[in-house]
């Protein structure tokens, strides 16, 4: 017990000795994975708003006015039957209309000049998968009840492929980030022992192990980039907390993620940073001690 108080004290001891040093390694620690974990929740944010767009309305089926309700609602049934569809909904022209009136209840003028019967009837389509609207489109092209499909599926495309580019450039950052912060305390375990090399040369000739020089190291490199990692989890979630206040209860973007995803990734986020400070450590010490 009284030897591990003395390696813990030894740790202390170096961080108080270096601690502009130290302080350097934290703040480019905090740097660092304040932008990973930044990153990773921007993109959390994107991939929350890309579901909840997907879980809408895909397409919409405007119909022809020449075209009979009976006929338009023996449309829906169709379609309601077909395997990529989850579900239908028919707005004929009454409802078009009051929908119309919610859309721009801030522009009487507009709603004055504008006559309720050009408002066209329509289904609206709900699809299993996102990725069918392209097959409802095509079996709907010819049909001679429909005067337009409009569909965000090409919307949906783009946002997966931005989706995509965000979850790689995400994975770099953290990579390129994490490698950086690693070296950063290398370089600090380095100018730390340096500074101590009389003191560690004195242990090693009274017959100390390398390993009971090594850990006080090691504890000094898992405290920076544990502090350093909890000042960026720390950032994180209060910028995610500010966000999350100005969101609306209407708002059409969300700008909040769930608590789960904050402490899941905060909780990797304080592991990888004791990780790098160890594996820093660990490097910084190859140089002045061997296995």
């Amino acid at each position: 017990m009284s030897r591990a108080l003395y390696l813990i004290q030894q740790a202390f001891t170096s961080l108080r000795r270096n601690a502009l040093v130290v302080a350097a390694a934290i703040l480019a620690v905090f740097v660092s994975l304040t932008l990973a974990f930044g990153a990773l929740v921007v993109n959390e944010l994107f991939q929350v708003n890309t579901t909840r767009w997907q879980e809408g309305v895909h397409v919409v089926v405007f119909m022809k006015d020449d075209v009979s309700q009976d006929a338009q609602l023996d449309l829906q049934r169709e379609i309601q039957s077909w395997d990529e569809v989850d579900e239908t909904s028919y707005c004929d022209k009454t409802c078009a209309w009051l929908e119309f009136k919610g859309m721009f209840a801030d522009q009487p003028a507009l709603l004055e000049e504008t006559d309720a019967s050009i408002l066209p009837a329509s289904i609206r389509i709900k699809l299993t998968d996102v990725n069918y609207y392209r097959d409802i489109t095509f079996r709907l092209l010819d049909n001679a009840a429909v005067r337009k499909t409009v569909t965000a599926g090409e919307r949906f495309d783009q946002l997966s492929s931005i989706s995509n580019i965000l979850n790689a450039l995400g994975l770099g950052l953290a990579i390129l980030l994490g490698a950086a912060s690693v070296v950063l305390i290398a370089n600090t375990i380095r100018m730390a022992i340096y500074a101590r090399r009389d003191e560690v040369s004195v242990m090693r000739l009274v017959g100390a192990s390398n390993w009971f020089i090594r850990i006080p190291f090691l504890l000094e490199g898992m405290l920076q980039g544990l502090v350093g990692a909890a000042l960026a989890v720390a950032a994180v979630w209060a910028g995610h907390s500010f966000l999350a206040g100005l969101e609306p209860e209407d708002f059409l973007i969300r700008l909040s993620v769930g608590n789960d995803f904050l402490v899941q990734w905060g909780v990797l986020i304080l592991l990888f940073g004791a990780g790098a400070g160890i594996v820093g450590s660990a490097f910084g010490l190859r140089r002045f001690l061997k296995v």
